[in-house]
């Protein structure tokens, strides 16, 4: 009778031990490590450029900010770009 009772009990364990061995470990990487990064020093911002497309040019400023951290604690850097027009000169 106490068996029928642990039969149950057995069978959930095993059901979640064997989905618990296939869990996928997560990877942070990118295919273009200019745009995200990984580590707890903030990365060095590039420099400002200028862009001629014409009749205007657009100043272009990265800044890189901190987007949250992977499971083991390292930051996660993304690289944000903002656009702006200006005169060419």
């Amino acid at each position: 009778m106490a068996f029928r009772r642990l039969l149950p009990v057995l069978g959930v364990i095993t059901l979640l031990a064997g989905c618990a061995s296939g869990a996928i470990a997560p990877t942070y990487t990118s295919e273009n490590p200019d745009i995200m990064r990984i580590g707890n020093e903030r990365p060095a911002d590039p420099q400002v450029t200028t862009e001629s497309l014409g009749s205007y040019c657009i100043k272009v400023t990265e800044t890189w900010r901190e987007q949250g951290a992977t499971p083991d604690g390292q930051k996660l850097w993304a690289l944000n770009t903002q656009r702006e027009v200006v005169p060419c000169n």
